[in-house]
């Protein structure tokens, strides 16, 4: 499969899917499994949306840097001199290698291979022995841009020229978490935690979209939050997971001096989850990294009121880590291995027509995203 998605290949990938989710499938086996799939992912979903990169005190003051890949590109994430925020590739004009590399504070960007060097703007401004060349402007030559967006407290990236605004395609997403979150931005960075998933990225999302599985699989998650109040709401690119943290004990972790009772989370379109947990005031970025076909990477950032967690965070973390994830884990790679047997094509979305947590109608709005960009692939 090609970059460009021929009209009878996306027809058989839709097969099943409709657009009322009470009469729906889910998308196909061959969506998480096929290798042609996967490479479709990364050049239509993942290099053509918005990605997150960071918390804004990574870059906050000028000369401040950092770097990430994204969909295979690496990109690097600059404050200039004048606050501008600015992201290129992180590949030298002259022979292609990266001229920044993690994360730091720098005057200007000198590319470690020849010492090319260019301003905080990207533009060349000084390379060593070029001054015989012939035709050589180096006021021509600058590090290729790439967009770059501060939404609500974090870096977000985008390798399509042509995108429209992080802003504007998140509709009310920024008036929600400015609701329910003000303080993000005051926030300092935690905690990592990290996993690798024999997975494709998309069950890890469709797992993270319905709680459906949870009085199955994640019993002492249903004693953290009053599942009688987990609503979830989809619209335009993100979808909204709202739940009362339980009343009394719970067999998650102690949650008694909460200050943060609502258990509040986002999805962003296409892999990124911001959660809040009943606590301190707090916002954990879960990062859906595709790898392979049948492998993700996932990132748990814990941004905090201060960089060291609290004894309740500290549980919290643990938690997340100890149990929660031992169980997600667990679901998706059995699914993966389900989905490449011949026993499975699709399976029947489960909605419940009043928004409840206990519904997959966020996960098949999630399965209409992705046709969509498939759908873009044919055009």
């Amino acid at each position: 499969m090609s970059e460009l998605l021929l009209p009878q290949q996306f027809e058989a990938i839709q097969k099943g899917y409709h657009h009322d989710p009470l009469v729906s499938q889910s998308l196909r086996a061959e969506a998480y499994t096929d290798p042609q799939w996967f490479k479709l992912d990364q050049q239509q979903i993942i290099a053509k949306s918005w990605q997150w990169v960071c918390h804004v005190e990574k870059v906050r003051d000028p000369g401040t840097y950092t770097t990430a890949d994204i969909a295979g590109h690496p990109i690097a994430v600059v404050r200039d001199q004048d606050g501008s925020l600015r992201a290129f590739y992180n590949v030298c004009k002259h022979r292609a290698h990266p001229v920044l590399s993690g994360e730091g504070k720098v005057r200007r960007i000198v590319c470690p291979y020849h010492s090319w060097c260019y301003g905080l703007n990207g533009q060349l401004v000084g390379a060593p022995h070029v001054g015989g060349l012939k035709e050589f402007d180096k006021d021509a030559i600058h590090l290729s841009p790439v967009q770059v967006e501060e939404f609500c407290g974090f870096i977000y990236v985008n390798l399509d020229p042509e995108a429209k605004p992080l802003a504007e395609l998140s509709g009310d997403l920024k008036q929600e978490i400015d609701h329910w979150a003000p303080d993000i931005g005051s926030l300092t960075f935690g905690h990592r935690l990290t996993y690798e998933i024999k997975s494709n990225w998309k069950n890890v999302v469709d797992n993270f979209l319905e709680c459906y599985h949870c009085p199955t699989a994640h019993k002492d998650f249903c004693t953290l939050v009053d599942m009688d109040t987990y609503k979830v709401t989809t619209h335009g690119i993100y979808s909204s997971h709202m739940a009362e943290a339980g009343n009394g004990q719970n067999t998650a972790y102690d949650t008694s001096k909460a200050k943060v009772r609502t258990h509040a989370v986002w999805w962003l379109w296409p892999n990124t989850c911001l959660m809040r947990y009943p606590g301190r005031n707090s916002m954990i970025v879960l990062h859906i990294i595709p790898v392979g076909p049948d492998l993700t990477r996932e990132t748990y950032d814990f941004y905090l009121e201060t960089p060291e967690p609290d004894d309740m965070e500290r549980e919290a973390i643990r938690y997340l880590d100890e149990v929660l994830q031992v169980e997600d884990i667990s679901l998706v790679e059995n699914v993966q291995r389900g989905m490449q047997t011949p026993a499975f094509e699709q399976g029947r979305i489960v909605t419940d027509p009043d928004g409840s947590g206990k519904s997959e109608h966020a996960l098949h709005h999630f399965h209409g995203l992705v046709l969509d960009a498939y759908r873009k692939a044919v055009a």
